[in-house]
């Protein structure tokens, strides 16, 4: 959900202040970094396995409950669930399991209990959880600034991102054809950021000492393409085909601060993958700083050198705010805990579902093939362009399981092949390393070795299913709402989607 906000309008004297107080940060970072602040993280990184897991909701004819508020105070539990940015939107913070022996086994059982717990009590709102990367029901009525969470930071972001184009934002998108039929295109202004809550996602956190940041930054990166291709989930918007995972272009575009004439000077975008391989989390940081103007400056009292010099820990609070209105899709966290500080890469390529197993799954990939390439005793990244890892990501997003993904040592692959001859061993090797048993190793990566054999993920399901059900006579929205449907009876028996019956 990002930090809280308390003041309603900004300033010019606060941009100029937030300015001076994030160089401050800076600079204080800087400083932690070089004295050694950061000696107490493990190295190498034994990362509990974090999440955060945004759902859609829904009534029981499949559209969309603006209920977001009623429904978090039925669920009753602030400290896993919270509000999202539509009111269609909730997140859960999934406790940290660990991530050795089978802890996993636990936290899937308890992720599992916690879903069970909130769709009983929020049954009597006609309302229920969707883990879907775009909900399929969602039309562009539903995308006014009315429906935005009240909440002062989901206001303030709208409205400075509106301030800063100057205009309405253009979602300008050309999908990817169904089976039979021609290519569809979403072209259409909007009028609030809520196209932004559509996009609903998965995002992973790994704690990461100072040494090994670059490593495993990099490593993420050259991970995007695959990561995006295998867990596709985001094929449908506002009644149209557009890419299996359309949420990556649309959350771009719906984020955008830039009107067309910055993006002809190649200003950069809020939404970035960024430009370059680092060598250290301060280039992040520091390029964060130079690059983008504030949208929440809001500013404290507190001095982060004066807190060094007394022995502190300082929060960094401007540092945190700025970092985050900029949606790197692996995007570096500073944070502290009971007084000592540490850092994280949190992970934001993956869409949400479509179920427990798939979750966990993914999850599961992630973290070894992380580990594995990051450990690798010659690194990818120094074999790979950053702008073809750049142009995985995309051509992952487009189309999915049909990609083509280029990798050092192999050249262009489909996505089905590269993960299989190449990645999974290599996430293999990174769970054993980071002690994960055999058992809990195998019910993980053989539900992405089933995606890869059956060459079915959530995107090419629902596709399918759309296509099936037009093919009956259905018009689209009737055709929509009866493939969801039969998407969250299977999201809730709980079968991986490479299992789902087309």
């Amino acid at each position: 959900m990002g930090r809280e906000v308390t003041s309603r309008t900004f300033t010019r004297e606060d941009r100029r202040l937030f300015r001076q107080k994030v160089l401050m940060c800076v600079d204080a970072l800087e400083r932690m970094l070089r004295e050694g602040a950061f000696a107490d993280d493990v190295d190498p990184p034994r990362p509990m396995l974090g999440m955060e897991i945004e759902f859609n909701l829904v009534h029981s004819d499949m559209t969309p409950a603006m209920s977001n508020l009623a429904v978090l105070e039925s669920i009753d539990d602030d400290a896993v669930f919270q509000t999202e940015l539509g009111q269609f939107n909730v997140e859960m913070n999934v406790r940290p399991g660990p991530l050795n022996g089978e802890g996993t086994f636990e936290l899937e059982r308890t992720l599992r209990a916690s879903l069970h717990v909130a769709d009983a009590r929020i049954h009597g709102h006609d309302a229920q959880l969707v883990m879907v990367g775009m909900l399929p029901t969602l039309e562009l009525e539903h995308l006014g600034r009315e429906w935005i969470t009240a909440n002062p930071r989901y206001e303030q972001l709208n409205d400075q991102i509106f301030a800063a184009r100057g205009e309405d934002i253009e979602l300008d998108l050309e999908g990817v054809p169904l089976e039979g039929r021609s290519a569809e295109q979403l072209k259409v202004d909007a009028n609030s950021v809520l196209p932004e809550a559509a996009c609903t996602s998965l995002q992973l956190h790994l704690r990461v000492a100072p040494d090994e940041f670059a490593a495993h930054w990099n490593a993420a990166q050259c991970l995007a393409g695959a990561q995006v291709a295998l867990a596709a989930n985001a094929p449908f918007m506002a009644g149209k085909a557009l890419w299996h995972e359309s949420r990556i272009p649309i959350f771009a575009q719906a984020t955008d601060t830039r009107p067309l004439e910055l993006k002809n000077q190649g200003v950069r975008p809020r939404v970035w993958f960024g430009e370059r391989w680092i060598t250290s989390v301060f280039d992040l940081f520091e390029e964060n700083s130079r690059y983008f103007p504030a949208l929440l400056p809001e500013v404290s009292d507190v001095d982060p050198s004066a807190e060094l010099d007394a022995g502190r820990v300082p929060d960094l609070n401007e540092l945190q705010m700025h970092n985050g209105t900029i949606y790197r899709w692996n995007r570096p966290v500073y944070d502290s805990d009971d007084g000592k500080p540490h850092l994280r890469i949190e992970n934001r390529v993956l869409p949400a579902g479509p179920t427990v197993l798939d979750t966990m799954a993914n999850a599961a990939f992630y973290y070894g093939a992380l580990r594995g390439l990051a450990e690798s005793d010659r690194p990818v990244w120094s074999r790979m362009s950053f702008n073809a890892a750049e142009e995985n990501l995309h051509a992952g997003a487009k189309y999915g399981m049909d990609a083509e993904l280029y990798w050092p040592g192999v050249g262009f692959a489909g996505a089905d092949e590269l993960v299989l001859r190449r990645l999974l061993p290599i996430a293999d090797e990174g769970l054993a390393a980071f002690g994960l048993s055999a058992k809990a190793r195998d019910r993980y990566l053989s539900v992405i070795e089933g995606r890869c054999v059956t060459r079915q993920t959530g995107a090419s399901w629902q596709r399918a299913q759309v296509v099936r059900h037009e093919n009956a006579g259905l018009s689209r929205r009737e055709a929509l709402a009866a493939m969801l449907r039969q998407y969250v009876e299977n999201m809730r028996e709980g079968s991986p989607v490479h299992t789902w019956p087309v």
